[in-house]
């Protein structure tokens, strides 16, 4: 008995795609991938070979530290991590320094509570203005965000671990300036956090952060959050001045959690004190 094959029938061929149908193709498959790994950022835009090139250094040298460029961008990561402190901002000075010369043009607003409430308004209006542009335009804030974003992608391992030790250490950094800032301010103004939020200046300042940093992430698709606008008598004040949807935020958010503090005597040795503060 012999073992027929069957005869071999004629090849059915593909169809073939049309340009627009692999298109579809290629643009789901990527899309499946995104959504089953997320969008991330990486520095493929860096070519090694001109890192290279604008450092003057020997190919032959640097192939010799880093055999792969993969592990020169990986230390090159670790560099970014231990600098981003520097990133999130400046020491604070400016604001401060910014806040006193307000309080020195506007001393005798201090003498009321209307007027006080009116400087503490304007302060946070200035305040929010100040930090939004220098924010936005800032080259350094940027690569710190899309840090975050790289940090996301990174594999588990060493690497991942000392970027987000790097990064964790950078919020508690940023986070305790502008609690310090805050807890200076209610000071002058005699202010307090409202009792009933059982609230630190430290959970304000994680509030304010995420607010400015929402409103700067969501400006560089939306530039028109820039724009400022006149807006009469704003939080019970009398004053018009000029307004951006940032600065309204932010001047909301905080006014939320701070009240003035009714064991504060508003009396001459208070107002002297303030004088102090104010280095008049």
């Amino acid at each position: 008995m012999t073992n027929e094959q069957p005869a071999a029938g004629p090849t059915r061929r593909r169809r073939r795609l049309t340009d627009a149908e692999t298109a579809r193709r290629m643009l789901d498959a990527a899309m499946s991938m995104v959504a089953g790994a997320g969008l991330t950022v990486s520095l493929e835009h860096i070519s090694f070979e001109d890192v290279i090139r604008d450092a003057g250094v020997a190919r032959s040298a640097v192939y010799r530290r880093w055999p792969y460029k993969d592990l020169f961008f990986s230390d090159l990561l670790r560099e970014l991590a231990q600098q981003a402190p520097a990133a999130t901002g400046a020491d604070g000075r400016g604001g401060e320094d910014a806040v006193r010369q307000l309080g020195r043009e506007r001393f005798d607003l201090f003498g009321t509570p209307e007027g006080r409430h009116g400087l503490c308004v304007e302060l946070l209006r200035q305040g929010a203005l100040r930090d939004f542009d220098a924010m936005y335009a800032s080259t350094r804030w940027r690569t710190y965000i899309a840090l975050h974003a790289t940090y996301l992608g990174l594999a588990d391992g060493e690497l991942r671990r000392e970027v987000g030790v790097s990064l964790e250490a950078a919020e508690h950094g940023l986070n305790a300036r502008i609690a310090r800032s805050y807890e200076q301010l209610a000071d002058l103004l005699g202010l307090r956090l409202r009792p009933g939020l059982r609230t630190t200046f430290e959970e304000l300042a994680t509030q304010l952060n995420a607010t400015m940093r929402g409103f700067v992430l969501t400006a560089l698709s939306r530039p028109d959050l820039r724009d400022r606008h006149i807006r009469p008598r704003v939080f019970d004040t009398t004053s018009e001045a000029e307004w951006s949807q940032p600065a309204l935020g932010i001047a909301a958010t905080a006014l939320s959690f701070l009240e003035p503090d009714p064991g504060v005597e508003w009396d001459e040795q208070r107002l002297k004190r303030v004088r102090q503060m104010l280095g008049l």
